[in-house]
């Protein structure tokens, strides 16, 4: 059973850290990256130390674990040699390229040669139909594939080299690969120092440039403000609007209710007065559908009328049905209404479905 290092301990922990404390669970898909990154796969003492840390069970750790295929539940190689063949790659050659490594290293989908170095799979699509057929080690691109080529980059793999991808940075192994994908940086000297987008990549820019199109008012010379700087532009552009609202104006003196010449006459009765409720006066939703009405009666919130407020309607449910024999129901029905025999379907008579609704309704 693997014993984990302190370091890969610590590192849990950092990455733990990294979420409120009442959603640690949250930390469970780096942490699978993480264990993966020493052993090269999730094996059963990682699902036990992600569940260990984060207090889940083992099932509920396993159950992530096998949803997604970056986790490898098996030992593999250093690298993840994968061939696109989909449909656009297996056009281009992409089968081709695949049974030719198969056959030169001598293992099949998902299967690892005998130094430990690579692991070869085949890929449903690796979403780079552009520049077809395409492999990746490591998630790393590979465009515009033959077999000749991939023979090329599998063996220099195997002499120890590091083949450069037509896209993206160095190569790394698939355990260093992992750190990375848990949220730690590649330390690697020069790590990220090359790659760079592909041609078709490029070719909307390219086009936009070469007719003059852009964002109107952009200016691509405009630094990109830190989150302290756009708080407090923001703070302060709040503040400046604040200050241009105009003062809210006063509100007019009530009078005082005079009872000069009007000796004995009654003053207008409040909601409490008239109906002896001390609920809010709401106004009746009229506006609505007798449906919503209903609805918002049996499940009310807080936007419901009160229902003893002045002028509100509330509907009442009409009386129950009256218990029938669903069985007799169903053979007058089937009685009422024999098979047609002019190709009409069975119910076409009108008389039949108003002896129905009747009988429905006693």
């Amino acid at each position: 059973m693997t014993t984990f290092t302190e370091e890969t301990r610590a590192r849990a922990r950092e990455i733990i850290s990294r979420y409120p404390a009442d959603r640690s669970r949250s930390a469970l898909l780096p942490l699978l990256h993480l264990v993966q990154s020493e052993e090269g796969y999730v094996s059963p003492a990682g699902v036990e130390f992600c569940a260990e840390v984060l207090g889940l069970n083992k099932a509920q750790v396993g159950a992530v674990a096998t949803f997604y295929t970056m986790y490898k539940r098996k030992p593999t190689g250093d690298y993840l040699v994968s061939v696109c063949t989909n449909t656009m790659c297996n056009v281009l050659g992409g089968q081709e390229v695949y049974d030719t490594l198969a056959e030169h290293l001598g293992v099949g989908h998902d299967e690892t040669t005998e130094d430990g170095k690579i692991t070869l799979e085949h890929a449903e699509c690796l979403a780079a139909c552009d520049y077809g057929p395409v492999m990746t080690v490591n998630y790393d691109f590979f465009d515009n594939v033959d077999a000749q080529t991939a023979l090329g980059v599998v063996e220099e793999l195997r002499a120890g080299g590091r083949p450069m991808p037509t896209r993206g940075a160095r190569l790394c192994t698939l355990k260093e690969m992992a750190v990375q994908l848990a949220g730690f940086a590649d330390e690697r000297e020069g790590a990220v120092a090359d790659g760079g987008p592909g041609e078709p990549s490029l070719r909307g820019l390219h086009l936009a440039e070469q007719h003059g199109i852009s964002v109107p008012g952009f200016d691509p010379n405009t630094p990109i403000r830190s989150k302290a700087e756009a708080d407090k532009a923001a703070a302060e552009a709040k503040a400046k609007a604040e200050a241009a609202k105009p003062a809210p104006a006063a509100e007019p003196a009530k009078a005082a209710p005079s009872t000069a010449g009007n000796a004995g006459a009654a003053e207008p009765a409040g909601p409490a007065a008239a109906t002896g409720s001390t609920a809010p006066d709401v106004k009746a939703p009229d506006a609505k559908s007798p449906q919503l009405r209903t609805a918002e009666t049996r499940q009310p919130d807080a936007g419901t009328a009160v229902p003893d407020a002045p002028g509100t309607k509330v509907p009442a449910d009409g009386a129950p049905p009256v218990p029938r024999d669903a069985q007799e129901a169903e053979a007058a029905g089937a009685a009422a209404n024999p098979p047609a025999g002019d190709g009409k379907p069975a119910g076409d008579d009108a008389a039949a479905q108003q002896r129905n609704l009747k009988e429905a309704q006693k």
